[in-house]
C-alpha cells in the first residue's frame, strides 16, 4: 500500500518556527508533483504550498507568502516544509500530497495519494 507520512509537527509559540516533513514509503514520488494542505477545526482543508517534481516551479497561498518554503530532496525522496512567524492562524492538521502532474497545483482533486496529517499548533 502506497504510503505518505508526515512528521515535524508539534506545538510551537507564535513568532516561532518549525519544519514538517513528508516521506513515503513502497514508492518513490520523484516524478510527481506534491503539496501541502491544512485543516483547522471546524474549517475546510486548505492549499498550502506546492512544488513541481524538479522543483523548477512552487506556489503558495496568500495566507503563507513570504513565512513558509517548500522543498523537496528527490535523492532522499522527501517532502519538506518550512514555516517561520508562525501565528495561531496556521494552528491546523497539516497533509502532504502527491500528483501524477509535472507543475505544482493547488486543486485537492488533482491529487493522487495523501498522509495522515501531522498537528501544528501555535500557542500565543
Amino acid at each position: 500500500q502506497v504510503q505518505l507520512v508526515e512528521s515535524g509537527g508539534g506545538l510551537v509559540q507564535a513568532g516561532g518556527s518549525l519544519r514538517l516533513s513528508c516521506a513515503p514509503s513502497r514508492r518513490t514520488f520523484s516524478r510527481y508533483a506534491m503539496g501541502w494542505f491544512r485543516q483547522a477545526p471546524g474549517k475546510e482543508r486548505e492549499f498550502v504550498a506546492a512544488i513541481g517534481w524538479d522543483s523548477s516551479r512552487s506556489s503558495y497561498s496568500d495566507s503563507v507568502k513570504g513565512r513558509f518554503t517548500i522543498s523537496r530532496d528527490n535523492a532522499k525522496n522527501t517532502l519538506y516544509l518550512e514555516m517561520s512567524s508562525l501565528n495561531s492562524e496556521d494552528t491546523a492538521v497539516y497533509y502532504c500530497a502527491a500528483a501524477v502532474v509535472a507543475g505544482p497545483s493547488q486543486s485537492a482533486p488533482e491529487y493522487d495519494y495523501w498522509g495522515q496529517g501531522t498537528q501544528v499548533t501555535v500557542s500565543s
